[in-house]
């Protein structure tokens, strides 16, 4: 009786143990969240918190950690790759961060990486040159540079040189739509399009004259001819399917942005898709990629589903 007892006792004991490593794990998820959503979105600090409290997806290894796509110290990549799928080549997936061109950098954003390896993708995240020591054409400069060199080296990763899909937040969305959207970006490096199979942004600047924010204003008001500086002006019909993604509640870059470069490219011919999320802000649509925060906002999803009805 007293064995019957002790061991009920220590079942109990267990179950409450769970249950405070539960509400620890998602009050470390909460407050993540909060110092995020409070302003310090693109502050690293606050990302690697994030990034270190959040679980993420399995089955994925990083590859490479501190590659280099250029001379400048910002010029660097990450890659990660889905474990058990063989040695069949897979598609390239380059994520890019945001952080209004003068902030951010790939190594907070592990949690993306593997979320996106996990569907079984070579990952790679970069980083780019910022302002105010770099303007504009740089960091766009950057992503048609990294996406060259990662596709160069794409057998090392078991990668396929010939499928490469871009994913970018914010800036990081600005920056590849620019690239891809205005071909001299793409010539420049040596990339052929036809190697770009799909494009997904979230939140992305792309028709924002005149400029009305600091960030902006710092990163193109140098430029001589401004409407050459927005990814709208470049809209055309044989450009790669395009996936816009935007949260209704964003304060910080405006539904018309993706919504007014939809409208222009279904003009033109081309193949894209706008979804806007309901009562979604700015941060909230990049974090909902990572694993325990996809039930609220299905971004994950989306990109997916768009690019393997484009693969």
């Amino acid at each position: 009786m007293r064995e019957s007892t002790l061991g009920n006792l220590s079942s109990c004991e267990a179950g409450v143990f769970r249950a405070i490593r539960r509400g620890m794990k998602y009050l470390f998820y909460g407050l993540g969240i909060a110092v995020i959503v409070a302003g310090l979105a693109y502050r690293f600090a606050a990302l690697e918190i994030f990034n270190a409290l959040i679980s993420k997806d399995p089955g994925v290894r990083l590859a490479a950690a501190d590659l280099s796509y250029g001379t400048n110290p910002r010029q660097r990549y990450a890659v990660y790759r889905p474990e058990g799928q063989g040695s069949a080549p897979l598609p390239m997936l380059i994520f890019v961060h945001g952080g209004g061109w003068d902030s951010g950098g790939h190594e907070p954003y592990d949690f993306a990486a593997r979320a996106f390896a996990a569907q079984g993708y070579v990952t790679a995240v970069i980083s780019y040159r910022l302002v105010p020591e770099h303007l504009y054409p740089a960091f766009v400069d950057d992503i048609a540079l990294a996406a060259r060199e990662i596709q160069r080296r794409a057998a090392d990763f078991e990668g396929d040189p010939e499928r490469i899909y871009f994913v970018g937040h914010s800036a990081g969305g600005y920056n590849i739509l620019q690239a891809v959207m205005d071909q001299r970006f793409l010539a420049r490096a040596g990339l052929e399009q036809e190697t770009i199979k799909a494009i997904a942004t979230l939140a992305a600047p792309a028709d924002f004259l005149p400029l009305d924010s600091p960030k902006s204003i710092a990163a193109f008001s140098h430029h001589s001819v401004l409407t050459d500086t927005q990814p709208i002006t470049f809209a055309r019909g044989d450009a790669p399917p395009i996936l816009l993604l935007h949260g209704s509640d964003d304060q910080t870059v405006g539904t018309h942005n993706s919504r007014n470069l939809a409208k222009k490219i279904r003009e033109a011919g081309g193949l894209v898709q706008y979804t806007e999320y309901p009562g979604v802000g700015h941060v909230k649509i990049m974090l909902a990629i990572a694993k325990p925060l996809r039930g609220d906002v299905p971004v994950l999803d989306d990109i997916m589903r768009f690019f393997k009805a484009n693969m």
